[in-house]
């Protein structure tokens, strides 16, 4: 399978900071969080490639980023792809940027797993890799925010006695629990075709958990519980609140 790696927004929330670096090359705990995406991540069994999309103004930072990775850690196969945008005013959005990778890299005859560059996760993912392989089903990454207040932020899902989803909405008033689904989705070749069938029907490109809300009700989607701490960066109190978290798993 392959690994797409969203990083192509701007993160305007976080200016300064961001105005110069990509969010997910900032360092939390002594790494950017690209790494704390990755190093969980490479454990998976089977991986061929992993694509990082990012956009024009920082794809030579990214490039860079994954030469230093595979000379301090096992080597992956890098694809840097640049979306060509240069602003949120022309950026293609997250549904957009995989469609776009999907097209240029040929990725649609291929099992695919989708992740944010931005997500912070303490723990491996190698059972997710493995439960995905198995299953060969659409897959949602989900995780108990434990706060209705926090889960308003997220697309929030409901699944039955077999973890398959029943409900998702996105960033809802008045969430049904504290159940969210996350930015790391899984993808077998067959439903990797219907992103561009999503785009061409002129559905939001935007946050990459609309396409499962309109996945869901065509075809099952199942669920995996992130374990340990998955924590999301949106402001900069909460980059100074993950960098106190994590402090912990660093290694």
């Amino acid at each position: 399978m392959n690994i797409l790696i969203l990083a192509a927004g701007y993160a305007t929330r976080l200016y300064p900071l961001t105005q110069t670096k990509a969010k997910p090359l900032l360092d939390v705990a002594g790494k950017p969080m690209m790494e704390w995406v990755i190093d969980n991540l490479a454990p998976i069994e089977g991986i061929e490639k992993v694509y990082v999309v990012t956009n024009h103004k920082f794809a030579a930072d990214f490039q860079a980023w994954a030469e230093h990775y595979n000379q301090t850690h096992a080597r992956l196969a890098f694809e840097i792809i640049d979306d060509g945008s240069t602003s949120d005013a022309d950026k293609l959005g997250a549904i957009g940027d995989i469609n776009l990778c999907i097209a240029r890299a040929g990725l649609a005859s291929s099992d695919l797993i989708v992740v944010a560059g931005d997500n912070l996760f303490s723990e491996s993912l190698r059972d997710f890799g493995r439960f995905c392989s198995e299953k060969k089903q659409p897959v949602l990454a989900v995780y108990d925010e434990g706060s209705l207040e926090e889960a308003k932020k997220y697309g929030v899902v409901s699944v039955n006695a077999g973890g398959i989803v029943t409900s998702f909405e996105e960033t809802p008033a008045e969430p049904k629990s504290t159940l969210i689904g996350i930015a790391l989705y899984f993808y077998p070749a067959e439903t990797v075709g219907s992103i561009s069938t999503y785009i061409a029907a002129g559905n939001n490109p935007d946050q990459p958990g609309r396409f499962v809300q309109w996945l869901y009700p065509r075809t099952p989607v199942l669920t995996w519980k992130v374990p340990g701490t998955w924590f999301d960066v949106g402001s900069k109190e909460t980059f100074e609140e993950a960098n106190r978290i994590f402090a912990q798993f660093a290694r």
